[in-house]
């Protein structure tokens, strides 16, 4: 693990940090989107630049490059200062996506989707690592829920607004929209965002990197043109087999060797890590499959609009959304894990074959219910697994085994929609062979259409209409099956998971929303502790940590008295009226609190201006509160011993000092 030092960021107005944030907000609100955005204006996009075969593509195209890329992006913010690193993600992603709306082909709009995910990778792990450079410790807990909200709300809300803009504009505006966003951002972030790096050796693993990416676009290749554009049997599948083969085991072999691997080997010898890797590529697989290709089934067969289609996905991400808070609530409450993948992968099955089973006459409340079932059964599955990885590894794996169950996911969804979409274009094919040839007069009518857009699908003869709508419904029953099986294999690792239980600790800081989806982390141990304490402490609150950690020390005070307290103990000549100006504390509360500090003959004197004297049993009260306070943070901490790592333990003291009792308007109240 390299040893990077994080320096705490120069204190910032509020008006300056919502200002920055903004600016992240938005830069996050775009990468998020374009994951999903794309779905409902597929059937569209394929009418208008043709090649249905290779539909997933467009899709795969951006989560691969974004997943490639991902963990490279953190270690370059740490060695060249996260501004910089976020600059140069945004610009890439704008071009990418100015290319994308501009583009005549679907090869072309591939390979610019690729150039936009080569920049989207970067925008998101970049303005996570940004909220440390301008949030101090005692507030990020309140910021990052709010990104992790900002992520699962685009996500979900991204295939709504990909068939509006397709609907209303055209569907080149859910690339165009990128521009003005992110010309806005790019301006706040230039003038606001500081310039700051990590101190330290930093060392990044370029092969690694460079290899996961090749052998992910091989197996992606080999997946995609296998059986549709090429037999298997080819010389060029044949060949892409053999690549993909030789460039796993140089990958397995240059991380062996990697002094900062991009994804440690020795992790693998976890079973939760391995189980929840597994797990997590085919829920990953489900996810983007699902939200790939039921746009495609709901506007070819069932004649929705591109807006449509996306309203009518809202009951999946309605079903994950429910289900993915629930379990965290019970989660947090019980400590207990492992019947959440269990139940949710089998529910995943169901919804999943439920899918299947969708034709031509099926209404769209029986096609929502089927999806409102897929989605229950996601959410008690994604989050989790994230949870329990964090359970099982020691605080040097920390960062990279987080960093790996969401790259897990995402190669799920890239790998799995490529797998998908080369089941549909060869069913596909067979199916429209076989039904058309038994239909003379098809020849004469396919001259005029296109058959990969939906709209002009509706001009063709009833006959031949019918028999396209039959040939896509079967094509995607098969699509879903498969994917039903797939399920079933995550269902029956889930049984392998270890029924351990949730420490009272980090790992139960579940995140909700923003934990639901493949939302990246940086590799960082040390960062991703600080995240995740400041989470935990900003759903505590800080005026319950307080009481708790009076309560544990024996100390008979309200919270403000107990901050105040401690104030003095550190400073007997402290001004307290400046001190509340500049913690926005009420002077009023303020003199109740040395009130009460009299009362209780912790201290003397009544100049608050300095001539305050504290008690020997002032002392040795503060010095209670301060030993329970790092105490209380220090088992939040259990089974990552901060003894033995000197980052950890600073980072702890400075964290609780910041957290555990400063003022807050929670924290002076009444």
């Amino acid at each position: 693990m390299s040893t990077v030092a994080v320096a705490m960021p120069a204190e910032k107005s509020k008006r300056e940090i919502y200002i920055v944030f903004t600016g992240l907000m938005l830069v996050m609100l775009m990468a998020a989107l374009d994951q999903t955005i794309v779905a409902t204006a597929l059937p569209t996009i394929v009418g208008d630049l043709g090649g249905l075969n290779h539909i997933s593509w467009v899709v795969t195209a951006y989560l691969l490059a974004q997943t490639a890329v991902t963990p490279v992006y953190g270690k370059l913010g740490d060695l060249f200062g996260r501004k910089i690193v976020l600059q140069v993600g945004m610009v890439l992603f704008l071009i990418g996506s100015a290319l994308c709306g501009l583009a005549q082909s679907l090869p072309e709009l591939v390979a610019f989707r690729a150039l936009q995910g080569l920049g989207g990778g970067g925008l998101m792990i970049s303005t996570t690592a940004a909220i440390g450079d301008v949030v101090p410790p005692r507030d990020r807990g309140r910021y990052q829920g709010m990104f992790g909200a900002v992520f699962g709300v685009a996500s979900v809300i991204g295939p709504l607004l990909g068939g509006f803009l397709t609907t209303s504009l055209s569907w080149r505006w859910i690339f165009y929209v990128n521009l003005p966003v992110g010309v806005l951002a790019f301006v706040v972030l230039a003038a606001t965002l500081p310039s700051r790096k990590a101190t330290g050796h930093v060392r990044i693993d370029y092969i690694g990197a460079s290899l996961l990416a090749a052998a992910l676009s091989a197996i992606v290749l080999t997946c995609t043109l296998g059986g549709t554009d090429d037999p298997w049997s080819s010389t060029l599948i044949l060949s892409l087999i053999g690549a993909s083969i030789v460039l796993v085991l140089v990958f397995v072999m240059a991380e062996r060797r990697a002094v900062e691997p991009v994804l440690p080997l020795r992790l693998f010898a976890n079973r939760t890590f391995a189980v929840t890797s597994a797990v997590g590529l085919i829920v990953g697989f489900a996810l983007f499959g699902s939200i790939t290709y039921l746009p495609l089934f709901l506007q070819t067969v069932m004649g929705a609009s591109p807006t449509g289609s996306g309203l009518q996905i809202l009951p999946l991400m309605a079903g994950l959304l429910i289900t993915s808070i629930g379990s965290g609530q019970i989660i947090s409450n019980t400590g207990r894990y492992k019947p959440f993948p269990i139940a949710g992968t089998f529910v995943m099955i169901i919804g999943l074959y439920l899918l299947s089973r969708l034709g031509v006459t099926t209404s769209r409340v029986t096609a929502s219910a089927f999806m409102f079932v897929l989605g229950l059964g996601l959410g008690m599955v994604m989050q989790v697994l994230v949870l329990a990885v964090q359970n099982s590894v020691g605080y040097e794996d920390l960062g990279v085994a987080t960093s790996g169950a969401t790259l897990f996911r995402s190669i799920g969804g890239a790998v799995g929609t490529a797998i998908l979409g080369s089941i549909f274009a060869s069913r596909l094919k067979v199916n429209l062979a076989s039904r058309l040839a038994t239909a003379p007069s098809s020849a004469g009518a396919l001259k005029s259409i296109n058959p990969s857009n939906p709209e002009s699908l509706k001009k063709l003869p009833p006959a031949i209409h019918k028999i396209y709508l039959h040939a896509y419904s079967d094509s995607l029953n098969r699509v879903f099956l498969i994917a039903a099986f797939v399920a079933a294999l995550a269902f029956l690792l889930s049984w392998l998971l270890p029924a351990a239980k949730l420490r009272e600790s980090v790992a139960a800081s579940a995140e909700g929303i923003g934990e639901t989806f493949p939302m990246p982390k940086a590799p960082d141990s040390l960062g991703e502790m600080a995240r995740a304490l400041s989470l935990l402490v900003g759903r505590e609150g800080r005026k319950r940590i307080v009481e708790k950690i009076a309560e544990r020390a024996g100390v008979d005070l309200p919270p403000a008295a107990c901050w105040l307290l401690v104030r003095l103990h550190g400073d007997p000549a402290t001004d307290v009226p400046a001190m509340c100006h500049a913690y926005d504390v009420p002077l009023s509360r303020a003199d109740q609190a040395m009130d009460e500090l009299h009362a209780a003959n912790l201290i003397h004197g009544d100049d608050v201006s300095g001539g305050v004297s504290v008690t020997e049993a002032g002392h040795d009260t503060a010095e209670r509160l301060i030993a329970e306070r790092r105490a209380t943070f220090a088992r939040l901490l259990d089974g990552w011993e901060p003894e033995r790592h000197a980052e950890l333990a600073t980072m702890l003291t400075s964290l609780a000092t910041e957290a555990g009792l400063q003022p807050s308007a929670d924290l002076v109240a009444r």
